[in-house]
């Protein structure tokens, strides 16, 4: 200790401190005096951590007015449906005490009097519905689309703390959440890592995988934990308040979460949403929010229900996680079709549960936009499956050093220089041949997506680049085995096994062909648009550019990349040379008429069980129906796997009809 007290603080480290205090207590000031945040409270305490750990390495730092010193320390075949007695609603949500209080002033207005309100903790975990009878569980189901959901009643018996039998002898629904304790979803990611097992991304994806998994063995395995917050059906009078309606199901026998609070006006109510924003992580279970109730159930029935939602209810949103850290450099990366994008390089920070070391900076517009420096201490923002990306710069924490990113003339990836595309924010490759864009190119034309050839992944192609041995596709489909023997890692079986794998890839169909071939503004989407128009290369080849036009989804842009590709000479015995070696099979015709998902726009989100995402993309495109990555208004099914995230809560936001995997499984069974 006598030697920490006699280390000299660096200049810089001091300035640094002084600055945090400043910042510190200028935000301070702003949430709890004004009540007028600039920033999350995530990035507050980020900043303050960082404060601590200063004055913890350098005590001498430590002043009276420091911030750190007003604070404390930091085997089923599958699963049948069970359709709901009652629906299952999901309440609106609201995300700042201002749209709190909008909400209270329309329940204030409609009963014409004070009300209170139950505030309870909104459990990140499984929806689970449960029914009694006699007092004796009889079924589990989870929420589904909120009229049908899945039998899963076997594995929830596994759970201790869901009673198989009441301590009255009552016939009942009641409703809850399923959830992961935090120390049980690191030993289970621990034992999956061991066997060589995908990881759980979070306890919530843990806990709906585990709900789902066919084999109640493995359910009891885990320890799945539970909270009950409603009684949807009573044989009896339900209880006057949402207060005594708790203490019901606790005297039932439930667990209830011991963290509800009964609050008498909307100030109450924000102030508890502020507390649980601040110390949710404590907890053992995750916690996206609280749950705001009207207590009084005669005006809750006065109330009633919108078409999706409780009108006497909310769903109070914590802010997206965000976190403060540093820039400490910035490069760029070039792409398959040579656009290249610039990336922060961060100092490692926790984000939305994972070590985040990078983040996006999208073009050189939202680089002058924010004014990011290299040095910069910024924000950044994760929310769902978006990638983290930088989302304000903390100027006030500036020192003078941080230098202006400015992009280069030449740029080695790209083995020449750069140019920003005429009418774009994106910079591209003058060379079009680069090693880093070739390479891009040749591991996008063996993925999932096109070719999909087993075996060939990024660094078996580099490796084979660098022997020399694939310079162009299709010099994929001329390799020996001969060719490979000598290559580190390659022994007889695992040479034989990809020459096998390949030449398995030798018949594709139109779709996956144009995919493959990585033509600029030619993803995924519109290469299956182009193949249903045309069914063959040959003529799809012939086209006019005013016939690429006339397909659905393919505009201007698309159409003249398409266009030009087709008739640079280059690429014109690139296709010549491939089809020496491969057949392109005729796209088949999507259904027309038996199909529930001809002419609709189906986005996927989450993780599938049952098949993989690319499988999921097939039948849909067979079933004529149309994939977005992006939900709109225009979003006919949101199909919700295990941790869906942003996507989903957009689906809710604009009320889109969102589908379980079964269900959609479900829907292909009536074609």
């Amino acid at each position: 200790m006598t030697q920490r007290l006699k280390k000299s603080a660096p200049q810089k480290v001091t300035t640094r401190a002084h600055k945090l205090r400043e910042l510190i207590n200028y935000h301070s000031h702003r949430y709890h005096t004004l009540d007028l945040p600039e920033i999350s409270d995530e990035a507050y305490d980020a900043l303050l951590n960082e404060l601590l750990a200063i004055e913890k390495e350098y005590p001498q730092l430590v002043v009276s007015d420091s911030p750190t010193q007003r604070v404390g320390g930091v085997i089923l075949k599958k699963f049948t449906k069970i359709t709901h007695v009652i629906q299952q609603w999901s309440f609106d949500n609201v995300f700042s005490p201002e749209e709190f209080i909008l909400f209270d002033e329309r329940i204030q207005k409609f009963s014409g009097r004070t009300v209170s309100y139950m505030t309870e903790l909104k459990i990140d975990g499984f929806k689970i519905v449960l029914t009694y009878k006699h007092g004796q569980l009889v079924s589990a189901a989870t929420r589904g689309d909120g009229t049908i959901g899945e039998n899963v009643t076997e594995n929830i018996r596994t759970i201790r703390s869901i009673p198989l039998s009441l301590s009255k002898s009552v016939d009942c629904i009641v409703e809850g959440e399923i959830w992961l304790p935090k120390d049980e979803f690191e030993r289970i990611n621990k034992e999956r890592a061991s066997r060589g097992l995908q990881l759980f991304a979070n306890p919530r994806n843990a806990a709906a995988g585990t709900v789902r998994q066919l084999d109640p063995k493995v359910v009891a395995s885990r320890r799945l934990d539970s909270f009950i917050y409603d009684i949807a059906q009573l044989d009896t009078p339900l209880p006057e308040t949402q207060e005594h309606e708790l203490k019901l199901l606790r005297t039932l026998g439930f667990r209830v979460n011991p963290n509800a609070q009964l609050c008498k006006t909307s100030d109450e109510v924000v102030a508890y949403w502020k507390r649980w924003t601040s110390q949710a992580n404590n907890e053992e279970y995750l916690i996206d929010g609280v749950v705001i109730k009207v207590n009084e159930r005669n005006i809750q029935e006065s109330l009633g229900y919108t078409a999706k939602s409780p009108r006497f209810g909310v769903a109070f949103k914590f802010p997206a996680e965000e976190a403060t850290t540093v820039i400490e450099n910035i490069q760029l990366q070039v792409g398959r079709t040579g656009v290249v994008t610039p990336v922060a390089h961060l100092r490692p920070v926790r984000l939305a549960g994972s070590e985040i070391s990078r983040a996006t900076l999208h073009n050189e517009d939202q680089i002058m936009r924010l004014d990011v420096r290299v040095g910069d201490t910024v924000i950044i923002h994760k929310a769902g499956d978006v990638i983290p990306e930088v989302l304000r710069v903390l100027t006030e924490l500036r020192t003078g050093h941080e230098k202006t990113y400015r992009f280069p003339e030449y740029v080695e990836a790209c083995d020449g220089p750069i140019e920003r595309i005429p009418g774009e924010a994106a910079y591209r490759c003058v060379n079009k041949n680069s090693f880093a864009q070739l390479k891009r190119r040749l591991e996008y034309f063996t993925s999932r997506s096109a070719f999909d050839i087993e075996g060939l992944g990024p660094k078996i192609v580099e490796a084979l680049m660098k022997e020399g041995l694939v310079a162009n596709p299709d010099d994929f489909f001329t390799l020996t085995m001969g060719d490979l023997s000598h290559l580190p890692g390659f022994g007889e079986k695992s040479a034989i096994n990809l020459i096998t794998a390949i030449s398995e890839r030798k018949k594709i169909p139109l779709s996956r062909f144009l995919t493959a071939l990585s033509i600029p503004h030619v993803g995924e989407e519109t290469a299956h648009d182009l193949a249903q128009a045309f069914h063959t290369l040959d003529k799809l080849s012939r086209a006019s550019e005013d016939e690429f036009q006339c397909v659905p989804g393919v505009g201007g842009v698309v159409a003249n990349s398409l266009y030009q590709w087709l008739r640079n000479k280059e690429h014109q015995a690139l296709l010549k040379r491939l089809l020496e070696h491969i057949t392109v099979m005729k796209e088949k015709i999507s259904q027309k008429n038996s199909s529930l998902f001809y002419g609709k726009t189906i986005v996927l989100t989450g993780g599938l069980t049952t098949m993989t995402r690319d499988e999921a993309k097939l039948r849909i495109r067979l079933a004529g129906g149309n994939i977005s990555s992006a939900v709109s208004k225009e979003t006919d099914y949101v199909v919700a796997g295990a941790d869906a995230g942003s996507k989903l809560a957009k689906a809710k936001e604009l009320k889109v009809r969102i589908l379980s995997e079964g269900e959609f499984e479900q829907m292909f069974e009536t074609l």
